[in-house]
């Protein structure tokens, strides 16, 4: 059950990075047509620039969910250790 549920949560991450950038770029775009000032554009390209690498990092996240590596986690400390 909860193995199931960790695929389909996978799924939802993998989706989500990708949709997520492009509203974020669309979004920027829309601003930026709004109030064309450096302090916009500067602004945009950096919240685009941080949050892309984050909206991969959930795509490879989903990725490793949907494959299974999220199966087993260690319950202990000592389990890490071993």
């Amino acid at each position: 059950m909860m193995n199931n549920l960790k695929k389909i949560a996978g799924i939802v991450w993998i989706l989500l990075g990708p949709i997520s950038i492009y509203y974020l770029v669309k979004t920027a775009a829309i601003e930026i047509s709004k109030k064309p000032v450096p302090e916009t554009k500067i602004q945009w390209i950096v919240f685009v620039f941080i949050f892309i690498p984050i909206a991969i990092g959930l795509v490879i996240f989903g990725y490793y969910a949907l494959k299974g590596e999220y199966q087993h986690l260690p319950e202990s400390s000592a389990e890490i250790n071993d």
